[in-house]
């Protein structure tokens, strides 16, 4: 008898079924592991994309926790919005996986989605639909009743400044508009995971500061939050922990506060300048400055050093000295932008031209 109900047992867990309500505990109890003691939300391990031979996501491994804002920044092409569709299963991975509060985005695709919405960078409109047509059918799709769809649709377009537009056709929005209503929808639907890819693209300020606020409000009533953006700002002010990604790979990661500290030296001297600054004369700065890096591109001049107040006197004289005019000159602490030439070599904008 004992036997038998041993291999019964056995046959029961090669079910594939049993096997994801098994490995669903199993993350229960891991997940508790995390930062702290916060549950993780989403987990990737070794998650890798290639288009034939080209890689575009390169075995990223990392976590975000539950009811966070986790900042994915980086330039265009570094690799965000291919990462977020296999986190929403658009795509499959080619190596790797990443599980969703335990749901694997391989296996468990349809359990994955009806965790997770996004706002896409470009919007996904229907033209010649009527953004009230677009966000009610959302709604409803979401398991809004009729009556409770229009309240909700109508709050989220008044709050976004676009209820006044909701009958015209997709096609007569402008971009900032269009965008709106793909921010709205996840906004409309509250889920446990909410995505936005590049969400202020094309806003105005009032609107950005709008949407901000809806994020932060959002993450409060219980969401987690993937911020995908090339926004150094927008990044800073909104995400707990950023992760910065440059050609797939994950470069840094961390709060931003720990970013920045990890920045050897603690000041940055930026000047805006006319002239030419050859390679002599940049050594000769960084030697006298005993500086970490100095970088000269476009008639700006970035040196990071310790004590840059006291330096500045000095340096104002080296470059006058040598014929260069000096147009503006600030001291201040490194930024995002400063954190990723630190780990890239390049600025954000930089890293972006080179990707075109």
């Amino acid at each position: 008898m004992f036997w038998l109900e041993a291999h019964l047992l056995t046959v029961l867990i090669t079910l594939p079924t049993v096997k994801r309500y098994i490995l669903r505990a199993c993350y229960l109890l891991e997940s508790m592991s995390g930062d702290g003691g916060r549950r993780v939300a989403i987990r990737l391990q070794n998650l890798t994309k290639y288009y034939g031979k080209t890689l575009a996501v390169d075995h990223l491994s990392f976590e975000i926790y539950e009811n966070e804002i986790f900042g994915f920044l980086g330039p265009n092409g570094a690799g965000k919005t291919t990462t977020l569709l296999m986190l929403t299963t658009v795509i499959r991975p080619t190596e790797g996986t990443a599980t969703v509060m335990g749901y694997d985005v391989r296996r468990d695709a349809d359990m994955v989605r009806r965790l997770i919405d996004i706002a896409f960078q470009e919007p996904k409109l229907y033209w010649v639909n009527t953004p009230w047509e677009i966000l009610i059918w959302h709604a409803k799709v979401w398991g809004y009743g009729g009556r409770e769809a229009k309240r909700v649709v109508r709050d989220v377009m008044e709050r976004l400044g676009i209820w006044e537009s909701r009958h015209k056709k997709a096609f007569e929005l402008s971009g900032g508009q269009r965008k709106k209503v793909e921010v709205a929808k996840v906004l409309i639907t509250k889920p446990r995971i909410a995505i936005f890819d590049e969400p202020t693209a094309q806003i105005d300020v009032a609107g950005k500061h709008y949407i901000w606020s809806t994020i932060r409000e959002l993450r409060d009533e219980g969401s987690t939050i993937i911020l995908a953006t090339n926004d150094l700002y927008e990044a800073d002010v909104l995400s707990e922990r950023v992760g910065i990604i440059h050609r797939g790979r994950l470069v840094a990661l961390g709060t931003p506060e720990e970013l920045k500290d990890r920045v050897p030296s603690g000041d940055v001297i930026e000047m805006r300048v006319e002239g030419e600054l050859d390679g002599q004369l940049l050594s000769r700065i960084r030697a006298e400055a005993e500086a970490s890096k100095v970088k000269y591109s476009d008639g700006r001049l970035k040196v990071y050093l310790n004590r840059g107040e006291e330096f500045l006197p000095r340096l104002i004289t080296m470059l006058t000295s040598s014929g260069i005019k000096i147009h503006s000159a600030t001291v201040r602490e490194p930024s995002l932008d400063d954190v990723f030439f630190y780990y890239t070599g390049l600025s954000i904008r930089e890293a972006e031209r080179r990707g075109r």
